[in-house]
């Protein structure tokens, strides 16, 4: 079966297997609530992100509030993520070229939001399909990384290159319910250190499932 069938097929069986399965699990009110929390989720779970940003965002409302904000008292904000000097830097950068360059408004475009320090294509996918409904790619976060590489979708290892064969072998129009069904399938199923294969409804299209079930 060559990749194209074979995406289509797991995109189906996904279908069938999550048919509620939505948008992002990040807690948020506005495009920089969604923006500062997916910074934030690098390395670090969603449940956590969003214990950490229900104090956050009732602190810093605005890309102001970041921009100027003591850098060490962002850090100990968000300390428990993980990596937090990084992450505090990003968003403080961020916010900065956000309030000078954008007006104070998140920007609306790939190529806008992918200026911004920090900001890759993944998390500019993440805003960009959640918050404006505008579907320019594919996120590709641990778990479609993980997935899509053990389906043998894809023999590439840096994220922009698997969103493009992944792009490529996918419809448009499904392009974001993929994204949030392989991330379903990776959290219940094909865990990273030992998936489930004897119940995995994708088990006769992995080239992996024989060598990961042992």
């Amino acid at each position: 079966m060559d990749n194209d069938k074979k995406a289509t097929e797991v995109f189906r069986l996904l279908k069938e297997a999550y048919p509620n399965v939505k948008g992002t699990h990040l807690n948020y009110e506005t495009p920089l609530d969604l923006l500062v929390a997916t910074i934030l989720s690098a390395q670090c779970t969603d449940g956590k992100v969003n214990e950490v940003t229900e104090s956050l965002f009732k602190k810093y409302r605005r890309p102001n509030d970041y921009a100027e904000a003591e850098i060490r008292e962002l850090e100990e904000a968000i300390k428990p993520t993980g990596f937090y000097r990084r992450k505090a830097h990003f968003i403080k950068q961020a916010s900065k070229k956000i309030v000078e360059k954008f007006d104070s408004q998140v920007p609306r475009t790939m190529e806008e939001l992918v200026s911004l320090e920090g900001i890759a294509r993944k998390t500019a996918n993440i805003v960009l399909s959640n918050v404006f409904g505008m579907i320019e790619g594919i996120a590709v976060d641990t778990h479609v990384l993980r997935l899509s590489k053990r389906l043998g979708l894809t023999k590439e290892k840096v994220r922009e290159k698997i969103e493009e064969d992944l792009m490529n072998i996918t419809p448009r129009e499904n392009w974001f319910e993929l994204s949030n069904l392989l991330i379903a399938h990776g959290r219940r199923v094909c865990m990273a250190r030992k998936p489930n294969c004897a119940e995995c409804v994708l088990n006769d299209l992995c080239p992996s499932a024989f060598l990961l079930s042992k």
